[in-house]
């Protein structure tokens, strides 16, 4: 909860004021029952028309006064709230955006998804209660305490007496319900999960006929998070009836023993009548306390897990140029003796708690010079994603040095390091907007530089095809488009802001071998100066590079030029000559 009080504290003038507005309303409201029993004890038996209209009127203007007050103290709570809950997600997102690589994986895609949504949600829902019922209900129920005690302490007594039994059991199903709700939100991670992978996956889906399949995994995930959701809202359900039951009990045992006062001549009918309200005042403090504590304890499971995306630590600071580790060759992108490990260690407590480490890099150094050209290969899963990763920083090496213009990139600031990189993942991203916004991505790059980059990455002739040109709109993930226009479309993306050093991990592999090799000798011939690593599964695409690095589970088996591994490594041999056609 501590997250919620911190955000409201940016508002805390607003807040106030909706909470002072709602404060008067609910005030206003407690004195209507008063005002009616004046009127039935006081007002009608002097047989004077004229008082009787004046305290109707009255009390009709002060029932006017507590729904317009009350009415826009809610308008406010629903102004703050949105602003909050703005704030959360916004800081939320741009958190998120900064995690590490391995800080993404602890919490997962599925479950960031479900706190800046579900979460943020409820945040926002107690943001606002916060404002109103926080208000209103403690009112209702103190307030109609001490006006019932000062009309008559004997029958509030009756009330009274109940208050803490009913206080005690809404704390202690409280404090039993808070963990419940937070393992419904973990559950709904999963069921956002299966969702997304579904409907990423979609095609793969229908193809393989998978369909039912897949509704069974999600029913099961879903009846999952559904079971678990009940249980959390039926224990916090618990104090509702009882509440009812016990606050019904007092209402009898008011009502027999106010009859008998009045028969006795200790009170006034018009105190029974406006007891009978209060009471009804004070049930409904008394019940919508328990709504808080229901909402409450689900806002606090929701800001505990967002807290903890938000109040990560920084897991990769900026090193000092002086304490980083010293390049010792002369090349201009270079990796010295790196080692590096997913996941975290039996003996990190914030990782993955009894499962080990899984080594992706064993002892990699190479290095080339500002606007050479190298090429990483090597079968699936043996490492080469993973130096693109390190060399971005995206994670950072367990041991060694990675650097980038003779520096560390530990030393970088991360939006200077990653400014000098033009990058193509694999399955990289085409957004839902025209192939010009897709291409600048936001830079202000001007026309000329966009041109240029849709001919170099071969690009020109399927765009300058379609009717509307770069303005042409793309779907979501690109689905209207092929393969290899995606393909030919983030390459111009990446080459478009002129990058020093530019990254295509696999990102050819939908084109056709002439299209590849005339968008590589494009790329050499019009970027002298840009530093070109690739990486590829054909060989074709970097048997013409100044270096190639050949990679098997993790390790450097090969580092020379194509004549040198021909002639020193099997393993680049033997890829070539199945790819080339050397072997029948």
């Amino acid at each position: 909860m501590k997250l919620i009080f911190r955000y409201i504290n940016h508002y805390r003038k607003y807040v106030a004021l909706a909470i002072f507005v709602k404060f008067l309303g609910t005030v206003v409201e407690l004195l209507i029952p008063y005002i009616l029993e004046h009127i039935i004890d006081n007002v009608v038996p002097l047989g004077i028309l004229t008082q009787v209209i004046f305290w109707g009127i009255l009390m009709f203007a002060t029932a006017i006064a507590c729904r317009a007050l009350n009415v826009k103290a809610n308008e406010m709570a629903i102004e703050n709230s949105h602003k909050i809950s703005y704030d959360v997600r916004q800081e939320l997102f741009r958190k998120t955006s900064n995690l590490s690589g391995s800080q993404f994986d602890e919490f997962g895609l599925p479950s960031l998804i479900s706190r800046m949504t579900s979460d943020s949600y409820n945040v926002q829902t107690s943001v606002q209660q916060f404002q109103t019922m926080c208000v209103r209900a403690p009112i209702m129920l103190l307030g109609g305490v001490f006006v019932s005690l000062a009309m008559d302490a004997h029958l509030a007594l009756i009330m009274i007496l109940m208050l803490p039994f009913l206080i005690a059991v809404v704390l202690f199903v409280s404090s039993k319900g808070m963990p419940m709700f937070t393992k419904v939100q973990t559950k709904l991670d999963t069921v956002v999960r299966i969702m997304r992978e579904n409907i990423t996956g979609i095609r793969v889906v229908k193809a393989l006929s998978k369909t039912d399949y897949e509704k069974r995994r999600f029913e099961s995930a879903n009846a999952d998070l559904a079971k678990n959701e009940i249980d959390a809202v039926t224990v916090m359900a618990i104090p509702g009836p009882f509440m009812q039951f016990c606050l019904n009990i007092g209402l009898v045992l008011v009502v027999i023993f106010g009859a008998s006062r009045v028969n006795a001549g200790l009170t006034k009918p018009g105190v029974i009548l406006a007891f009978l309200t209060y009471f009804n005042m004070i049930t409904m403090g008394v019940m919508g306390l328990n709504r808080i504590f229901v909402s409450m304890t689900k806002a606090a499971a929701s800001a505990d897990r967002i807290d903890a995306v938000i109040g990560m630590p920084i897991d990769q600071n900026i090193l000092d140029t002086d304490n980083a580790a010293r390049q010792t060759g002369d090349g201009f992108v270079c990796f010295e003796h790196v080692n590096f490990s997913y996941g975290e260690g039996e003996d990190n407590s914030e990782g993955f708690a009894g499962e080990s480490r899984e080594q992706a890099l064993y002892d990699i150094s190479f290095s080339i010079k500002k606007g050479e050209s190298m090429g990483i290969i090597g079968p699936t899963g043996c490492g080469k994603t993973t130096i693109v990763n390190l060399l971005m920083r995206f994670y950072d090496a367990d041991s060694g040095g990675v650097f980038v213009g003779g520096r560390d990139v530990r030393t970088y600031d991360k939006d200077e390091l990653r400014s000098r990189f033009g990058v193509v993942f694999q399955n990289d991203m085409i957004f839902q907007d025209t192939l010009r916004e897709n291409i600048e991505f936001g830079r202000n790059t001007d026309e000329k530089s966009v041109r240029r980059a849709v001919e170099d990455a071969m690009a020109a002739e399927f765009v300058d095809g379609l009717p509307d040109g770069l303005e042409h709109y793309a779907d979501i993930k690109g689905a209207n488009l092929s393969g290899g226009q995606k393909q030919r479309i983030l390459i111009a993306r990446a080459l478009a802001a002129n990058p020093e050093i530019l990254i295509l991990d696999d990102s050819s592999s939908a084109l056709d071998y002439k299209t590849d090799s005339v968008m590589r000798q494009s790329i050499l011939g019009h970027h002298p100066d840009t530093t070109l690593i690739m990486v590829a599964q054909r060989v074709s695409s970097v048997m013409n590079m100044t270096k190639i690095l050949v990679m098997d589970n993790g390790k450097a088996v090969g580092y020379g030029n194509h004549d040198e591994l021909m002639k020193t490594c099997p393993a680049y041999k033997e890829i070539y000559d199945i790819q080339m056609g050397a072997i029948a």
